[in-house]
């Protein structure tokens, strides 16, 4: 049997004219001589002249942003401790003078200028005042801008009756949330954390001997300026050291106004495990066992050097949590959770080798300590490697998994397996076909002949597919569910 999939007429394309004001240091690596020498030279302004340089300043860009003074504000008060080095006294600056100051510090990026891909799908948490047969729907997305700094990004829309897809336009505005760091760490699985990280030198005992068996992110930095104070540190000690500031930085939540729609709120890197880039969140709308619902998503820090994969906790899509994976299992990318737990246990799809696909099971969210291969390279089209594209969904017949797959030249394409319900160490279908491949059109891009997705949805008996053109632009394809399971079970 030949599958019909049905290629959307929805297009999401980057878009350079989306832009938020973000933290600034001027030189190379954030030079302090050259911050001071700003500084200096804002302080030394008269009155006047900072009244009228401000207010010049307020009329190009406030209307680019919601509250830009506010920002200049949080800008100034991150280079209260350079400033003190130019200027002792803080309370002398009147506030024009501290907006002036922050302004300097802040620079326009383009979140979305180079890239708009990887979508994933998950049901909206509000389903109110839709027709019959309609879906609200909240599709994620990776934006790339300048430098190729990866953020995550949403649109919000409705898939009707007949499956048509129908997306709000996106607000004028983009909106970085306020960070809040309020996570308490536990010294135990920190210390365990560290050691997956294969750090072990004689400084971790030094810091962590000060700390309780619970503590927080400021009590670390105190310990760690502690440590400094009293031992010779040496260039291996500081990576040490370093490393250990790395990890406590990548948990942390942040919180959007309530006065902002879904696509003006962007997740854009906050720690320095993600300082170059949050990559390929996959997002499943999770039911707990009290029938309780929260989303989900895995996704790959990376800090221009190495990869750390976390996960990002909402039930809202104002609030976020994010706090890094644990275990020996999941120091690799493309990490799909299941739906639901699976005989009292967490789930969680894997490719810790970087080309079979595994499965993993945990009592624990964020701890992963086993992993079993169900999915090798089978076929010409998935030779190199194969992963997931996505979280698996529940259908009568199985556990419907999208992956993808790499082949000749290179060549990305969409697969699927399915996976037995009650047992899915057992993968009881698989096509033998790329469901989807590259056309002509999504073939040309950023990275040539290349599809890829991060999660599918079922509406009205089909498949809903958003995928990435190229690594470059977005779109959706539909393949009816029941013909898709009958390939899969290889019925005619």
């Amino acid at each position: 049997m030949s599958l019909t999939v049905t290629r959307k007429p929805n297009r999401f394309y980057p878009d350079f004219k989306r832009v938020i004001a973000r933290f600034f240091v001027p030189g190379i690596n954030g030079n302090p001589d050259r911050a001071q020498s700003v500084i200096q030279k804002v302080i030394s302004m008269s009155d006047d002249d900072v009244n009228l340089t401000l207010n010049q300043i307020l009329r190009d860009f406030s209307k680019r942003h919601r509250n830009i003074t506010k920002i200049f504000e949080n800008h100034f008060n991150n280079v209260k401790d350079i400033l003190e080095k130019v200027n002792g006294n803080l309370e002398s600056l009147t506030l024009k003078r501290k907006l002036l100051i922050g302004s300097f510090f802040t620079m326009e990026y383009a979140i979305e200028s180079a890239a708009f891909f990887n979508p994933s799908i998950v049901e909206d948490p509000d389903q109110t005042d839709l027709k019959e047969g309609e879906k609200r729907i909240i599709v994620s997305f990776r934006a790339t801008g300048e430098g190729h700094i990866s953020s995550i990004v949403f649109r919000r829309g409705v898939i009707d009756k007949n499956n048509n897809l129908n997306f709000k336009e996106p607000g004028k505005l983009v909106d970085a949330p306020e960070i809040v760091k309020r996570h308490v760490y536990n010294k135990n699985t920190f210390l365990k954390k560290l050691d997956e990280m294969n750090i072990h030198k004689d400084v971790v005992g030094m810091v962590m001997d000060r700390l309780g068996d619970t503590f927080i992110y400021g009590e670390l930095q105190a310990s760690i300026a502690e440590t400094i104070k009293n031992v010779k540190i040496t260039p291996s000690k500081k990576r040490v050291i370093q490393s250990m500031s790395w990890l406590a930085n990548s948990h942390y939540e942040v919180t959007f106004s309530l006065d902002t729609a879904i696509s003006e709120r962007v997740i854009f890197p906050v720690s320095y495990t993600e300082s170059s880039g949050i990559e390929d969140a996959r997002f499943v709308r999770f039911t707990d066992d009290d029938g309780c619902v929260t989303y989900y998503a895995t996704y790959t820090a990376y800090n221009g050097f190495t990869i750390l994969p976390k996960l990002i906790e909402t039930k809202d899509f104002y609030h976020f949590r994010i706090l890094p994976l644990n275990g020996e299992y999941v120091q690799n990318k493309g990490l799909a959770l299941f739906p639901r737990k699976i005989n009292g246990k967490y789930a969680m799809i894997s490719r810790i080798d970087g080309v079979n696909n595994y499965i993993m099971f945990s009592d624990k969210i964020n701890l992963w300590q086993n992993a079993e291969k169900i999915q090798k390279p089978k076929h010409p089209w998935e030779f190199i490697q194969i992963g997931n594209c996505g979280s698996p969904i529940e259908t009568e017949k199985g556990w419907l998994l999208i992956t993808h797959a790499v082949g000749s030249m290179r060549r990305y394409s969409l697969g699927a397996i399915l996976l037995d319900l009650e047992d899915p160490t057992k993968v009881i279908g698989q096509l033998r076909k790329p469901l989807l491949a590259p056309n002509d059109e999504e073939r040309e891009g950023y990275v040539p002949n290349v599809v890829y997705s991060c999660g599918s949805i079922i509406h009205n008996n089909e498949l809903i597919i958003p995928y990435a053109m190229a690594d470059f632009a977005s779109t959706f394809a539909s393949v009816p569910l029941d013909d898709l399971l009958d390939e899969l079970l290889n019925k005619p």
